[in-house]
């Protein structure tokens, strides 16, 4: 227990939850603004592994950080056009056109780094973005821009949602889209702009893996955080600051179970530990969930003049 509590009021521990937090933050972003516009982006898992692998590839090629971070929003904006086309303008299931996209998206990233370096036995590594003296705030020691990105779309994100014609815009076309048409707007247009800004998120998630959390590319690294940012969206009921909440609270027992198999005197295998943080986040969800309020036109196709 003495240990437990010397964690908790360790400054590195809050460091760690708040870098494994990050690509949360900016995923469960995307999915929020996808959703809110009545669309389900399943997408999102490769979409991050596209954004992972082109924003490291740019900068392996000699490219600024910050270019390598336009490049991966560019990929995940690509995705997220065709998300959209099958879904918003073909009204194909939502669910069957977002994972054909995840596999797309993992499969074109793997093939083309297989294609690129096809010889290496190790991963061929960059100089990612270096830790920023925060003012001497000790938690956000050792954080880099992206997370800095990442916390600063939390309140940009609220105000455009809930005081712009734009975040009206698309919470109408969420919630009721023949309303929306009636006051002249294109409910395909609207939910596209935001599938595709949502997506442009995603590929920035996973860009902070390869750009900021590591060095490198390598297989399987989103390890399932795509996933746990579509249960983010409904844990924080469709709210930018819930979002940040669930974001931490998932990142806390992620780095938690980090430093319990560090102590390793508790004598349970592993796979526990692992297991934990999606236990815990499962039981959070379940308990939050019952009372999420979602947006009303949530996967449900529209056609103009449709009643």
């Amino acid at each position: 227990m003495a240990d437990f509590i010397e964690l908790l009021l360790n400054p590195a521990y809050w460091i760690a939850v708040l870098r494994i937090a990050t690509p949360l933050i900016l995923g469960t972003l995307g999915v929020l603004w996808c959703e809110r516009a009545g669309v389900l982006n399943l997408a999102i898992e490769g979409i991050m592994v596209a954004g992972a692998f082109t924003g490291w590839l740019a900068v392996y090629l000699g490219w600024p950080l910050w270019v390598g971070v336009a490049v991966a929003a560019l990929a995940g904006a690509v995705f997220g056009w065709l998300h959209a086309l099958l879904t918003v303008w073909l009204a194909l299931s939502q669910h069957v056109a977002g994972l054909g996209i995840t596999m797309l998206a993992t499969a074109l990233s793997y093939f083309s780094y297989r294609l690129t370096f096809p010889k290496v036995s190790s991963p061929p590594t960059i100089t990612p973005f270096a830790p920023m003296d925060w003012l001497g705030i000790p938690v956000l020691s050792g954080q880099t821009p992206l997370t800095l990105v990442a916390i600063m779309l939390i309140p940009l994100s609220a105000w455009v949602l809930y005081r712009t014609p734009v975040g009206l815009a698309v919470r109408m076309v969420g919630e009721n889209p023949q309303a929306a048409e009636g006051q002249g707007l294109s409910v395909a247009a609207v939910r596209t702009g935001a599938v595709v800004a949502g997506s442009a998120l995603m590929g920035v998630a996973g860009a902070f893996l390869t750009l900021s959390a590591f060095n490198a590319f390598f297989f399987n690294m989103v390890n399932g955080r795509g996933w746990i940012c579509v249960a983010l969206v409904v844990f924080a009921s469709w709210r930018p600051a819930k979002a940040l909440l669930g974001a931490l609270l998932f990142a806390f027992f992620d780095a938690l179970q980090l430093r319990m198999q560090q102590l390793g005197d508790v004598g349970l295998p592993y796979q526990v530990y692992l297991m934990l943080p999606y236990a815990l986040s499962i039981l959070a969800l379940v308990v939050v969930a019952r009372r999420a309020t979602y947006p009303q036109a949530l996967m449900k196709p529209y056609r103009k003049g449709e009643r």
